[in-house]
């Protein structure tokens, strides 16, 4: 039997895949490449040595996504698809709502059509908002408030009705909190489009001397050093997560949700210090005005996934900040599309490849 993985060549889906091929599953993955990279794939297999069946497909593709099911023994579906950038949702409202939320109903609909009723979806902290309190516990007030945290709220709720409707359905509901870090290898890691949204990536392309500094939003929060404190994952211990979370779903139904991170916080300022450590970099930063919408502090209550899925975040901050160092030096621009990498995709030297 098969997992299928949508999103799979992205940064948390290629390091799960990899947590799934070191198992011993089987993987399927689909992803319309469109915010990823082919290349992680082949790393992907280069660091695992297994091969795996690759779909470049768009999960609105429904007659493509039927053809998978139809070809493939497949036993659940780690749903990681979608777009994900905060900022760009408040621009681009109309395609979020779009993209995350039809093609969501389309898998389901497709699971549904070949009896394939186990699922581990891809949700976020931002489905909490503005937090009354921390640490945030699964059972907290809910209120995204912007285009991309209210899709994944939204299809939270669908699957919820989902699973309501017919008792065969098993569905974990994963809120990460901030993934950073790299696989220890240095050959997957995150790879974003353009300047980087999120911090961990800003600091390390600064550090590499991408950019020339990072901008702190904020020095006046009720933290101890002014800065606002985020719960930072890292992205194997999160990869570690959906594997137990996928045990569980297996052997049970309904629907269960689970926060993803450490427990603690950090503040920008203590990342940049540990960055620094790690990379042996200075790494120059400005002060700038608050952003809209930011908190203060913002960390998970880890007890609920600690406890029923006997999963906990093992790799604290200067393990993550050594590994996405590594990560940046061995790939200062990213996964580059050379052409010995694309003449081994298209011999499939490296796994199995599929239209």
């Amino acid at each position: 039997m098969a997992i299928l993985i949508t999103g799979g060549a992205g940064y948390i889906g290629s390091h799960t895949c990899i947590e799934l091929l070191e198992a011993g599953y089987e993987v399927v993955i689909v992803d319309n490449l469109c915010n990823s990279s082919h290349i992680s794939l082949n790393r992907v297999a280069e660091i695992t040595n297994k091969t795996f069946t690759f779909y470049k497909m768009d999960l609105m593709d429904r007659a493509g996504l039927e053809s998978i099911f139809a070809r493939h023994p497949i036993e659940a579906v780690i749903h990681f698809a979608g777009l994900k950038a905060v900022g760009e949702s408040v621009q681009l409202p109309l395609s979020y709502y779009h993209t995350n939320m039809t093609s969501t109903l389309i898998l389901c609909e497709v699971m549904k059509k070949f009896e394939v009723h186990k699922l581990v979806f891809s949700s976020s902290a931002t489905v909490y908002g503005l937090p009354e309190a921390v640490p945030i516990a699964e059972n907290a007030a809910l209120g995204a408030t912007n285009p991309y945290g209210r899709t994944k709220l939204m299809l939270e709720q669908i699957l919820q009705d989902l699973a309501a409707s017919d008792e065969r359905w098993g569905v974990s509901i994963l809120r990460y909190f901030n993934p950073i870090g790299a696989h220890k290898s240095g050959r997957i890691g995150e790879n974003p489009n353009g300047i980087p949204n999120n911090l961990l990536p800003y600091i390390s392309q600064v550090a590499v001397g991408k950019l020339t500094q990072v901008n702190v939003f904020g020095d006046d929060y009720p933290t101890p050093d002014g800065t606002g404190i985020r719960d930072y994952i890292h992205v194997v211990d999160l990869a570690k997560g959906h594997l137990k979370a996928l045990e569980k779903i297996k052997a049970g139904s309904g629907v269960d949700i689970y926060n993803l991170g450490t427990g603690r916080g950090y503040s920008v300022l203590e990342m940049i210090a540990a960055f620094e450590i790690a990379s042996g970099q200075s790494i120059p930063y400005a002060v700038a005005e608050r952003r809209p919408g930011d908190i203060a502090v913002c960390f998970a209550d880890t007890e609920k996934a600690n406890r029923e899925l006997n999963w906990s975040a093992t790799r604290g901050i200067e393990e993550m900040c050594r590994d996405s160092w590594r990560w940046q030096c061995s790939n200062p621009s990213g996964y580059e599309e050379d052409s010995f990498v694309l003449h081994e995709l298209a011999a499939g030297n490296y796994h199995k490849t599929a239209q």
